[in-house]
């Protein structure tokens, strides 16, 4: 793979991490949530969960087949360092909180992303090999 594709890889990851910061930023008024409790832990889980997944996608090809534990856990690891300031900087925020549990269903949402991710390829190796 090129320098240049695997540097498009990591275009997705910024954006989505642009996205994050932009939703962080809003004051509660804009940001209505279904009335459900726990709803902003499952959105954490899925918000975090995409970027685990695109911490992922980010690595080269041959990285990701080499040392997929490693490439996961960086990915864990980059959710929560990221989560963390993600919280320091909501409490800037009017109206806005930060939450210990907040980081947590980040760092979930990423560990079962990853950890999807290792199922599949675990699969796709185990189907590769039968035939």
């Amino acid at each position: 793979m090129t320098m240049r594709k695997e540097f498009v890889r990591i275009i997705p990851l910024v954006m989505w991490l642009w996205f994050i910061f932009f939703m962080s930023s809003q004051t509660v008024e804009y940001l209505s949530m279904p009335p459900f409790p726990g709803f902003d832990k499952v959105a954490h889980m899925v918000v975090y969960g995409v970027m685990g997944a695109l911490v992922i996608y980010a690595f080269p090809d041959r990285l990701r087949s080499e040392r997929p534990l490693t490439v996961v856990m960086i990915g864990v690891l980059f959710a929560l360092v990221y989560g963390i300031s993600d919280e320091y900087h909501q409490s800037f925020v009017m109206g806005r909180s930060s939450e210990v549990l907040d980081v947590v269903a980040d760092a979930v949402g990423a560990l079962m992303a990853g950890g999807l991710w290792l199922v599949l390829i675990k699969q796709k190796q185990q189907d590769t090999h039968r035939t």
